[in-house]
């Protein structure tokens, strides 16, 4: 019986020293310098990283546009209905400039024929939603066209990388796991920031396209609504 305690206190005080140095290692792998971590990446990583500050500078420029010139304002129809329904041309012309927004311009070229043939009319109104239209999808190709690059230049990354491994190993004979995983980890990391940049740009893409949809939608409304103000004169 002696002796069985006096092995648990050595055995006892041993575990813990075991467990103690192992868990050093644990936390010490927790606390990770991310950014040099990314650098491991191989050079590939800084055109990535160039890529995507540029998206996230796109994105959130186009979004101040778009929710600037898609402003859906409805007082402003109801507003001009007003006008024309007194007569008051350029009151209702001096509304739809004062919105600034894509709906009030394409609402002010087609005042401005009021008079006209209605064909004239719409002609014009179509021409200018074309433009705003075109003015909030300006920028979007960029998003498209990192959206192909990004991930591209990580797979670049990595191939390059793995080429770069192997051909350590045909000159050092030395093929054991260590080397090969240590190095391959780092030039994956090309490839997941390719990855998620494509789809930060890809997303944004898409997301945009489908506000300007919805914009496309309520212009046709308005333009309806417009040409029935001065033909029924509702």
């Amino acid at each position: 019986m002696m002796n069985l305690i006096f092995l648990l206190q050595d055995t006892i005080p041993a575990a813990a020293a075991d467990s103690t140095a192992t868990a050093a290692p644990a936390v010490a792998a927790q606390s990770v310098n991310y950014f040099s971590l990314l650098m491991k990446g191989g050079v590939m990583v800084i055109p990535i990283l160039l890529l995507l500050f540029f998206t996230i500078y796109v994105i959130i420029e186009r979004a101040l546009y778009i929710s600037r010139a898609g402003k859906e304002n409805d007082a402003l129809i109801n507003e001009v209905r007003m006008h024309l329904g007194s007569g008051k041309l350029e009151a209702a012309q001096l509304a739809a400039s004062k919105a600034n927004t894509a709906t009030g311009n394409i609402l002010e070229s087609g005042i401005s024929l009021i008079g006209r043939p209605l064909s004239e009319i719409e002609g014009m109104m179509e021409k200018q939603t074309n433009v705003e239209i075109s003015l909030m999808e300006k920028k979007l190709g960029w998003l498209g066209l990192v959206a192909g690059i990004a991930p591209i230049l990580g797979f670049i990354g990595t191939i390059s990388g793995v080429i770069k491994i192997f051909y350590t190993i045909s000159i050092t004979e030395n093929i054991s796991i260590g080397s090969i995983s240590g190095g391959l980890y780092e030039k994956m990391i090309s490839s997941g920031l390719g990855l998620i940049v494509g789809v930060v740009a890809y997303s944004g893409y898409h997301y945009f396209n489908m506000i300007i949809d919805g914009f496309a939608l309520r212009v046709q409304r308005a333009v309806i609504q417009f040409v029935n103000i001065i033909t029924v004169g509702k």
